[in-house]
């Protein structure tokens, strides 16, 4: 029997989150609406000229916010990550588990714990300044394979791909899954990740993967594909059960062949931070609640409307208990 419905591995962020105007962006000549890597000295140079803004702390980092939006559904899942000794991870270790997650770690004693800057624009398009730090230090030792195996879902983020010894953490993790009857679940993170990593994310996809999530630019990108059917469609060929994105169009379900536009919830976005986290997460607690992909991607789509709607990547709300009352009118295709 399972005990946990998901195993998350992933970096371990503390998010800083600010709202600012578009012009900041351009004095300080940063690209807008992608996730830039930035060392250390660089983000505090940020901050300090943010320092009249008001700013949210939240332990985060893409895999994390979907644990967390899992557990608000109702799900049990765990976290695998990697902070130090101080201040942010502490915070960090303290929030997940009020979050509802079982955060496991091996703090270090060196090096920072790794932040996120999260800039928000007016028009609710997000902006993030990441400084890695010791998260990038995740390596398979960091991995507890027995609470893995008790999992019916692992779940890995793609922004693990830009270092040797979490690639390496990542694809043990799958590997001991596909072992142990788990089912893969691997989120592709951003259209950056994929062109870094096209070539492996096309062969863990073909060789691990039973669930991929990404949205429409990724999967443009991994496919090398024009048009988004074409690109759900190429990637159904290396993995059994695709999740795309379509932003306020819904998501596309890929299963045996069959590719359905499931519909989203329209609503007016403040923010698309975490948007694709919890979208996951909606899916996740479904498939392991025993929802079909189509159910699944609705209560996905209905978790990802909610989360717009908020600051930052964490619901305000409980959903759990919920998932009846919204999915009840919902017709698959």
């Amino acid at each position: 029997m399972k005990h946990y419905d998901v195993f998350g591995v992933g970096n371990a962020l503390v998010d800083i989150i600010t709202f600012i105007d578009g012009k900041f962006l351009e004095k300080q000549n940063i690209t807008k609406g992608v996730m830039t890597l930035v060392d250390e000295t660089k983000q505090g140079s940020i901050l300090a000229d943010l320092h009249d803004k008001k700013k949210e702390l939240r332990s985060g980092g893409s895999a994390a916010n979907t644990m967390i939006a899992i557990a608000n559904s109702g799900g049990t899942c765990c976290y695998t990550g990697k902070v130090t000794k101080d201040t942010y991870g502490e915070f960090y270790k303290k929030d997940m588990e009020e979050a509802g997650v079982l955060f496991e770690t091996k703090p270090d004693v060196n090096g920072h714990t790794g932040t996120c800057v999260v800039l928000t624009t007016s028009d609710a398009e997000r902006t993030m300044l990441t400084s890695l730090g010791i998260s990038t230090s995740l390596g398979p030792n960091d991995v507890d394979l027995e609470n893995l195996k008790k999992s019916k879902y692992v779940y890995v983020e793609g922004y693990l791909w830009d270092g040797d010894s979490t690639k390496q953490a990542s694809e043990l993790s799958m590997k001991v899954a596909k072992e142990n009857g788990v089912k893969v679940s691997f989120t592709y993170s951003d259209p950056f990740c994929v062109n870094r990593s096209r070539d492996e994310f096309l062969r863990l996809t073909k060789e691990y993967v039973d669930v991929v999530f990404c949205n429409t630019e990724e999967g443009l990108a991994l496919s090398g594909k024009n048009d988004a059917r074409d690109a759900v469609k190429m990637i159904s060929e290396l993995a059994p059960l695709v999740f795309m994105t379509a932003g306020k169009e819904g998501a596309y379900v890929a299963e045996n062949g069959k590719i359905t536009l499931v519909p989203g919830f329209p609503v007016k976005p403040i923010d698309t931070t975490g948007a694709g986290d919890a979208f996951a997460a909606g899916v996740l607690y479904g498939l392991t609640q025993g929802y079909s992909a189509q159910r699944s991607a609705r209560w996905g789509n209905y978790v990802a409307s909610r989360i717009v709607c908020e600051v930052g990547p964490r619901l305000s709300v409980r959903l759990m208990g919920r998932q009846d009352e919204i999915l009840k009118d919902f017709k698959e295709i």
